[in-house]
């Protein structure tokens, strides 16, 4: 049963981030569109939530495709009639490559991923939610630290996720009349399948490899659901999270 009558949206709720903030919010109580590219996974994430799954809705979807996240939003209002909450989170991350030596494919994939996915999944839950009652609704995108500075040789995840930012920032702004709040949380090193190379040491600025500290993904799903339940009215405009002792503050 859905505790507080709250839904969401989650883009690459298969794995990592996307996975564990999903069923965060389940086993708090919403109902949740599990989104990404393949079912397989998404799968998994709504066996993983046990008994909460039974407000889960899985819908396969390309964020970077207009029709397939006009059919992720549409089926949402279809089956439980409105929307409270969008995490954009899904996202690719090209392999390190010098900026000289990426090919027109690899960017333009970091691209129609990571930002204009965003724009698509956030251009469609303003129409949902400036239109149904009552109005308004709350818009989390996933930055990264990497919004603020970045690693050696990653130009196009640095630049989406720069470019995240201002989405962000419009969103709000545009947002306000229909009493949507927008948000932005910027993680570094959550213990993810994606990061784990970084325990065993990643290129730094100065050119030396060095092990990086993570930190347990569970405290992203938890900072998420408090930005999520905040009323509509109170807003953290930005959140960084990370590894206490990562190297970022004094990166480069």
């Amino acid at each position: 049963m859905n505790a507080h009558g709250k839904v969401g949206i989650v883009t690459g709720a298969g794995s990592g981030i996307g996975k564990a903030v999903a069923l965060a919010l389940l086993r708090d109580g919403y109902s949740v569109a599990l989104a990404g590219r393949r079912r397989n996974p998404l799968e998994q994430t709504l066996k993983d939530a046990g008994p909460a799954g039974s407000l889960a809705l899985v819908v396969p979807a390309d964020v970077s495709d207009p029709e397939s996240v006009r059919a992720l939003f549409g089926r949402t209002r279809e089956v439980f009639g409105r929307l409270d909450l969008l995490f954009n989170n899904a996202g690719v991350f090209p392999p390190a490559i010098p900026l000289e030596d990426l090919s027109f494919d690899q960017w333009k994939t970091a691209v129609d991923i990571n930002l204009t996915g965003a724009f698509l999944c956030t251009q469609e839950a303003i129409k949902m939610m400036k239109s149904q009652v009552p109005r308004g609704g709350r818009i989390i995108n996933n930055g990264s630290i990497s919004a603020h500075a970045p690693r050696p040789d990653s130009a196009p995840y640095t630049t989406t996720k720069h470019a995240i930012s201002g989405l962000t920032k419009c969103t709000a702004l545009d947002g306000r009349k229909y009493d949507i709040a927008c948000s932005q949380i910027d993680i570094g090193n959550a213990a993810t399948d994606i990061t784990a190379k970084m325990g065993e040491g990643v290129p730094q600025a100065n050119g030396t490899i060095a092990a990086e500290p993570r930190m347990d993904v569970s405290h992203v799903a938890s900072a998420v659901l408090y930005m999520a339940g905040l009323p509509l009215d109170t807003n953290v405009q930005f959140m960084v999270i990370m590894a206490t002792k990562m190297p970022f503050i004094g990166r480069g």
